[in-house]
């Protein structure tokens, strides 16, 4: 009888440690096909925010600073403070005719200011000024009512300006450039 019910025990024991085991197999499979994944996504949001709103930038600033000798953290001056004010120089008024979505044509009238980097680099332009208003009345004519719609058409009418003024004035650089007016009538 004793031994019967040691085996039962025994019996018990082992049905205990299979359940037991059972559990911690359920647990390492529950860990498996979901803490995994939540890590795994996580991980992969963290790259792709410090890839989107990384310390580039800064990490820029401090790799200018220490080649320049400079530091900004014990009250020296940084690159920042020696940098000379930007120039702005404004074109002419540029008229083109657009057309709008039912087939009429408008006026855009564009003002533009370029941001050169000191008034001998504003020298050099204003000999090739013809240059760049061609350069703009060529594009500007091409242009439909929907692609200077909203702030994105705005940034894209920006950015095919400045590289189109580049082209024109190279080997000089603009560093950027304002849109002071952009009216269509």
């Amino acid at each position: 009888m004793a031994d019967e019910e040691d085996k039962e025990r025994d019996g018990e024991d082992a049905d205990g440690e299979e359940e037991e085991g059972a559990k911690k197999g359920g647990l390492k499979k529950k860990l498996l096909f979901i803490g995994l994944p939540v890590l795994l996504v996580l991980l992969l949001g963290t790259a792709g925010a410090l890839m989107m709103f990384g310390g580039k930038k800064d990490a820029d600033a401090e790799t200018a600073s220490a080649e320049n000798g400079e530091g900004g953290e014990h009250g020296e001056a940084t690159s920042e403070e020696h940098a000379p004010d930007p120039v702005y120089y404004e074109l002419p008024p540029i008229y083109a005719n657009i057309v709008n979505e039912d087939g009429e044509t408008s006026v855009l009238k564009l003002v533009v200011l370029l941001e050169v980097a000191d008034e001998d680099t504003l020298h050099k332009i204003e000999p090739v000024l013809p240059r760049i208003v061609d350069r703009y009345q060529g594009f500007l004519r091409e242009l439909r009512m929907e692609d200077v719609k909203g702030s994105a058409g705005y940034y894209r009418l920006k950015l095919e300006l400045l590289r189109r003024v580049n082209q024109a004035v190279a080997p000089i650089h603009v560093n950027d450039l304002t849109i002071d007016t952009l009216l269509v009538n």
